[in-house]
């Protein structure tokens, strides 16, 4: 075999997964093709989403970031107490909301009818980034596994290489053994 080892990917996918590469999935013969090439899958999934995401996919996101942190429930619990302090023992009577704290409770089921659905929207927006990145990590599977079956070829075909030259040296020096051997029977006889 003169030359270094060239493997065709596109046609060693019939070998490889019993199907041709027209059958193929897309990630698979996406990761075929980048092999063949030699390129890698090198894009950042992440950057890409991030790049589409609309204006109200990022607020949600931030929203949702903020929501559930401990920063948020910190300063929550503060603001709680802040508002039972100043409407219980500083303003008394005067209060704009005295106990049982009807208006806050206003407050607090509104905040909640609209961090639920922003909440909701960041988690929807992860489950399709997971999604993604899960097709991504797919997709680096199939070219990793591609390009270890390519070497094991690889390997296959420079062992079977090997093998050739050395019959080839062995039957050499059985030639030149023969001939000795017979030239040594004839030079006995005389």
């Amino acid at each position: 075999m003169p030359g270094p080892f060239r493997l065709n990917y596109i046609e060693a996918a019939a070998r490889w997964f019993g199907h041709r590469f027209e059958d193929l999935d897309h990630s698979v013969r996406r990761a075929l093709a980048l092999a063949s090439d030699g390129r890698s899958i090198v894009a950042d999934p992440n950057l890409r989403l991030d790049a589409q995401a609309t204006f109200g996919e990022r607020m949600a996101d931030r929203v949702a970031r903020f929501g559930g942190s401990w920063t948020f429930i910190g300063l929550f619990a503060l603001m709680l107490v802040g508002w039972s302090v100043l409407n219980t023992e500083l303003l008394g009577q005067t209060a704009f909301d005295p106990y049982p704290y009807v208006f806050l409770n206003l407050i607090l089921s509104m905040l909640a009818a609209v961090q639920a659905p922003l909440i909701m929207m960041s988690q929807n927006r992860q489950a399709e980034k997971d999604r993604q990145m899960a097709g991504f990590d797919y997709e680096v599977n199939v070219k990793a596994e591609v390009e270890i079956m390519a070497l094991h070829e690889k390997m296959d075909a420079m062992r079977n290489e090997q093998l050739l030259t050395l019959l080839a040296q062995q039957q050499a020096q059985i030639d030149l053994l023969t001939r000795l051997v017979t030239g040594q029977a004839t030079i006995t006889k005389a």
